[in-house]
């Protein structure tokens, strides 16, 4: 045999390989046109593989009656299904099974009976199926109908009602006269309780201590979600690597189930390090150490530090569990940082120590109520001294967040006030304090709006025995853009930042998302401190920037104009989440 000869038998069986493994197609028209039904078709029927068209003639048979329960699973019961069995028109293709529809007028609801008896009809967080779908009028669709009975039994399973049942569950539908009746009717019997929370495995720690982590009284009636809370509870402690937490039905006394809690400590320490920079304080080093848990009632501690050319500081703190120990503690802290202030030979190095109490209150707001002593000595342009203050003190917080990484609407709301007294263990009187909003919208999910506004403000009868820790500065990534980090302050008759009794700052920002994780961004800020309230001199600054979202929080990167002053383009780097 020659090689042509050869090539061309080759080429043969080649064509016919592909025509014996070429796959089917299934063709579906139906008429007037209906998406709904030929999807449905298509998913009752499936994949019609790579059959010859002898093979696809024999399934075809199959093929009419599985359109035809599709087509009743819509409503449609007088559908006329043909079928024909033919080549395709594309050479690289199998046969095609082509089926036409005529569906015919589909069946209505007639009666409709939906209703849920015993316990569960009087909680307002029960629903009871009441869609449009569900009305008299509406054609049938055998999905909805079963939707209905699977939220039903999925309510009663999540709310505790384990001994329910369905009285009456019933569709009738009569083909010929083109209606169906639906009739669901549920006895949700009693509902169970959460008897008492066992814990067990390798927890070193007091039993009160563990209960006082448990979101729900025993008693309480049952809802799977607060077994959710608890494990997210638990593990949220720091104190754990696994929990699983369960309550099984089976296992009710007198309906009343007893919560079984698997727990795995975690390591007692850890360790962590890391990098960071941002334009305010350049290259920047992090490290920590944590002793997670010390006795049986949950005590911890630890160390932080972090270093940068213009500030250098050293923490230490000591926990100890409240009640509820998941948002209440009392913190023994302690700290040293010295820093060089406003870019100058300015310099402050600063002691503080003191008790803090942490609590969450009921109505969602973070307090933090502290006793802070602190001792700073200080050189501020030709001011200098060493300043003594025990500062009774209190926080509030709340945020509002649908991401605590990257959010797309929320707000943040912060004030926070501290005193001294002269004579207290203080040298001067003081009242200093704080107010900070934050707020994020998003509008058509890529025009992103954020506003922020930051007051500050001190009363005292001594300035110049203030120490710089509690004056005023502005500029900055996190201030006024265009500006450097604490350039805007005023000044004595040397040319020195010395900074201010009060602060100003405000930003708006207009970011547009041009991809999943990047966005860009135009921004207008104004701010300054200053030591006189009467006609404060605000400083601008404008200028657009890129967002990228990584991991930990979007990395900002600016570039900005003072438009007060003379001066080039500033770049601004920072990263975290927005609010």
């Amino acid at each position: 045999m020659t090689y042509s000869g050869r090539f061309t038998c080759g080429l043969i069986l080649w064509v016919a390989s592909c025509a014996v493994y070429a796959q089917s197609e299934l063709v579906v028209r139906i008429k007037p046109v209906n998406n709904e039904l030929k999807a449905n078709v298509e998913g009752y029927i499936g994949s019609l593989g790579t059959r010859d068209e002898e093979a696809l003639l024999r399934f075809s048979r199959g093929a009419v009656e599985q359109a035809r329960k599709a087509a009743q699973a819509l409503g449609y019961y007088q559908a006329q299904i043909d079928s024909q069995v033919k080549p395709s028109p594309k050479a690289d293709k199998g046969p095609q099974l082509v089926l036409s529809i005529e569906p015919g007028e589909p069946v209505r609801l007639r009666e409709v009976t939906v209703r849920v008896e015993g316990p569960a009809s009087e909680m307002t967080a029960f629903r009871v199926p009441s869609s449009k779908a569900l009305r008299p009028g509406a054609v049938l669709n055998h999905g909805n109908y079963e939707d209905a009975k699977r939220l039903i039994q999925n309510q009663a399973s999540r709310y505790g009602f384990f001994s329910g049942h369905f009285l009456r569950q019933r569709l009738a539908v009569d083909p010929a006269a083109g209606v169906a009746d639906i009739e669901l009717v549920y006895d949700s019997g009693p509902r169970y309780q959460l008897g008492k929370v066992r814990f067990e495995g390798d927890a070193p720690f007091d039993e009160s201590l563990l209960q006082r982590m448990v979101p729900f009284k025993q008693g309480t009636p049952y809802d799977s979600e607060l077994i959710a809370e608890l494990n997210n509870a638990l593990q949220s402690s720091g104190y754990f690597e696994g929990v699983r937490g369960d309550a099984a039905p089976t296992a009710a006394v007198a309906q009343s189930i007893p919560v079984e809690v698997q727990l795995q400590t975690r390591k007692p320490r850890t360790m962590g390090l890391g990098l960071g920079f941002s334009t305010d304080v350049g290259p920047r080093g992090k490290a920590n150490w944590t002793r997670h848990w010390v006795n049986p009632q949950g005590h911890s501690y630890g160390l932080e530090t972090e270093l940068s050319a213009p500030r250098q500081n050293v923490g230490l703190w000591y926990d100890i569990p409240l009640d509820p120990p998941l948002t209440d503690k009392l913190r023994f802290a302690g700290g040293y940082q010295n820093e060089e202030i406003a870019g100058t030979d300015s310099l402050s190095k600063l002691l503080t120590v003191g008790p803090e109490w942490h609590s969450k209150l009921p109505s969602g707001w973070q307090r933090v109520v502290s006793l802070k002593w602190q001792r700073e000595e200080y050189r501020l342009g030709d001011d200098s001294g060493l300043s003594t203050l025990l500062m009774p003190g209190v926080s509030y917080s709340y945020l509002r967040s649908d991401n605590r990484i990257d959010p797309h609407n929320g707000y943040r709301l912060q004030f926070d006030a501290q005193v001294a007294k002269e004579g207290l263990l203080s040298d001067t009187n003081l009242l200093h304090g704080n107010v900070l909003l934050k707020g994020l919208t998003t509008v058509a999910q890529n025009h992103r709006f954020l506003g922020r506004v930051q007051f500050g403000g001190s009363a005292t009868n001594g300035y110049k025995s203030v120490p710089p820790s509690l004056r005023f500065f502005a500029g900055g990534d996190q201030s006024v853009r265009g500006y450097d980090y604490q350039t805007l302050s005023p000044k004595n008759a040397d040319g020195d930042r010395i900074g201010g009794r009060y602060l100003v700052a405000a930003s708006a920002e207009y970011q547009y998302s041009i991809a999943e994780k990047w966005r860009l961004a135009t921004f207008v800020d104004q701010g300054n401190s200053f030591n006189s309230l009467e006609l404060p001199s605000l400083k601008t600054g404008v200028g657009f920037g890129v967002r990228w979202v990584s991991p930990v929080g979007p990395l900002r990167l600016d570039l900005a104009k003072a438009l007060d002053d003379d001066g080039g383009i500033r770049l601004h780097f920072s990263m975290g989440p927005e609010l």
